[in-house]
């Protein structure tokens, strides 16, 4: 549940050194912005997976960087290994910004590089990891933390659901949001999620795979 950064600092730099050990360890890598699409990406993927919806390979090694800037540099070190890799990156303008660097363009090609936005099915043109599960998520921060956007969500449908959690949320935490929707799948299916999101993540995780091939 932290969510400051003094008290994550020991869980990342654990995790650092977890990705440090096993970096260069398997053949097919996906390289994530951060730790919070590590958590929405495992768990919805075993979500799909026990209900044999979508199936995300499970050779493929999930490497979070600290940034979507941070992506290119390891893409860029697992590239230079001969191992396979693919970027996985918001469609907001800092994943913008990742996606054209000519570093990253040249390592991975077209297929390599994967947007959000690539499996989004809505018509907002910014779209970030946690506007694939944008219902679930507005009913899980109600009954967890009773952060309630649930007007302003439907009022303001293009716009990004983190964005309007934090102007109307004055403790707004992305970190507890995320990990409330771990715990959440614990306990529940894929057919608990609404239909474009099965979709989304379905597509999502195709074109992860579909990358490697």
């Amino acid at each position: 549940m932290a969510d400051d950064p003094g008290a994550l600092l020991p869980l990342q730099e654990a995790l650092a050194h977890d990705v440090a050990q096993s970096l260069f360890a398997q053949q097919r890598n996906l390289v994530l912005e951060g730790l919070i699409h590590l958590f929405y990406l495992e768990a919805t993927a075993d979500l799909l997976r026990s209900d044999y919806v979508a199936n995300l390979d499970s050779n493929i090694a999930l490497i979070p960087a600290t940034s979507a800037a941070m992506v290119v540099y390891y893409a860029t070190i697992l590239h230079a290994r001969k191992l396979k890799v693919a970027a996985l990156l918001d469609s907001d303008s800092a994943g913008d910004e990742a996606a054209k660097q000519a570093v990253l363009i040249h390592t991975l090609g077209s297929k390599g590089i994967i947007r959000t936005k690539d499996a989004y099915t809505g018509s907002a043109m910014r779209v970030e990891i946690e506007d694939l599960l944008r219902n679930t998520l507005v009913n899980i921060a109600k009954s967890e933390f009773r952060w309630d956007i649930s007007a302003a969500a439907a009022e303001q449908p293009n716009r990004q659901i983190i964005e309007i959690f934090k102007s109307e949320i004055p403790d707004f935490s992305k970190y507890k949001l995320a990990k409330a929707y771990v715990r959440w799948t614990r306990g529940h299916t894929s057919n608990d999620l609404s239909i474009a999101e099965r979709v989304q993540w379905t597509t999502l995780i195709e074109k992860i795979n579909a990358s490697f091939d």
